[in-house]
């Protein structure tokens, strides 16, 4: 069987309230915990940090599963749970932190915003969603907008091993996305959270150690950043990004997350005291008409009635 055969038939119908709401809630979550990683990453180093923020979200999680009904994984989505909770939530989770003590907030975010791209590809070659025109336009302007940013606000030098790190954290975000996406045709999306991040957790075990004695040597502020993380940008937003990927194609919904670049420039400007530049500013608005760009659809032209010589049994 293959992974285009566990997607469920895909609906021409736009997204309702309750799925733009979701990725709202997402694409804000997700751009607070890139402010929120720095803070905390001065305290936690970067695998002890990703297995605290699991912790907490499968802790967060397996509350919000109580009393909800539990559907057996079988076959192989036990694969794809694999390569979702690894990849995505253990890998992703441990580059990123790392990939944040190696280079500025702004080429972090151009680098790791590859993803959406991947996305749109094995969407495209594996889900079967193909590669409609106006999906492919979004993208790239999307994309030349987080150039933009990443233009505006690089460091003086630029770390090889940050950036070797960013592409990691971009390669397993891309395949967690696309391995999540047929799970949620037979499995709720808050059980396939919960055991992606749970598995997540449980590749993370070997910095418990660290973990233990950097918590015990941390000020209050970065382990309740910690848990901050764990707790929205983990268990709250991959939650309606489950939800949302249940109702919207793989590679529209992965565009959407080009807004996290231009909004981490604006919570740092607001928490942080970092006066974006003016190219930064330009990049966001980029990428916001590139996301724009990518809701829009083709005109269906309704077929022209041809008149019959033959009669009602025409």
């Amino acid at each position: 069987m293959s992974i285009q055969a566990l997607v469920p038939v895909r609906s021409a119908a736009p997204p309702g309230g309750r799925t733009i709401a979701a990725v709202v809630v997402t694409v804000l979550a997700w751009a607070s915990a890139f402010v929120a990683i720095r803070g905390v990453g001065e305290d936690l180093s970067p695998g002890a940090l990703a297995l605290g923020r699991l912790l907490v979200g499968t802790a967060v999680l397996a509350l919000l599963m109580v009393g909800r009904g539990w559907v057996r994984p079988r076959g192989r989505e036990w694969g794809l749970l694999v390569v979702c909770g690894v990849g995505w939530f253990g890998v992703y989770n441990v580059a990123l932190n790392a990939a944040e003590q190696h280079l500025d907030a702004g080429t972090t975010a151009m680098l790791v915003n590859i993803g959406p791209i991947l996305i749109a590809v094995f969407a495209g070659l594996l889900l079967g969603e193909g590669f409609p025109r106006w999906l492919v336009a979004g993208i790239t302007v999307a994309f030349a907008g987080v150039v933009l940013i990443g233009l505006a606000t690089r460091s003086a030098q630029t770390d090889v091993a940050g950036v070797v790190l960013c592409v990691v954290a971009a390669v397993t975000y891309a395949g967690g996305v696309v391995a999540q996406k047929p799970l949620l045709r037979r499995l709720p999306g808050p059980q396939v959270t919960l055991m992606a991040c749970a598995l997540g957790a449980v590749c993370c075990l070997p910095w418990a150690g660290v973990l233990i004695d950097e918590l015990a040597s941390a000020p209050a502020g970065s382990v309740l950043g910690m848990v901050y993380l764990g707790a929205v940008p983990t268990a709250l937003a991959f939650s309606t990004w489950a939800y949302a990927l249940s109702r919207m194609d793989a590679g529209r919904l992965g565009v959407t997350t080009y807004l996290v670049p231009p909004l981490v420039i604006l919570l740092g400007w607001l928490l942080l005291d970092e006066v974006p530049p003016a190219l930064a500013l330009a990049g966001g608005a980029v990428c916001l008409a590139g996301v724009a760009l990518s809701r829009r659809r083709d005109r269906v032209r309704r077929p022209v009635a041809v008149a019959q010589e033959a009669g009602p049994t025409a």
